[in-house]
């Protein structure tokens, strides 16, 4: 699965960071991706999706 940061809705909080380090950084005041592929490695995307206090990550399936 591929993580998708919406910039329109990011607010930077820094959970996803938190949760996901690997695959999340806030980057200029905007979470990034910063290793899409990390999902397949980590089991964590799930829980920085469902930590989003704005909803600004989804999942894609690929």
């Amino acid at each position: 699965m591929t993580p998708i940061v919406d910039a329109d809705l990011c607010i930077a909080c820094g959970n996803c960071e938190q949760i996901c380090p690997s695959v999340f950084q806030v980057i200029d005041d905007i979470a990034q991706v910063v290793d899409p592929e990390g999902c397949e490695f980590f089991e964590c995307c799930e829980a920085a999706e469902e930590n989003c206090p704005v909803e600004a990550i989804t999942l894609e399936e690929e």
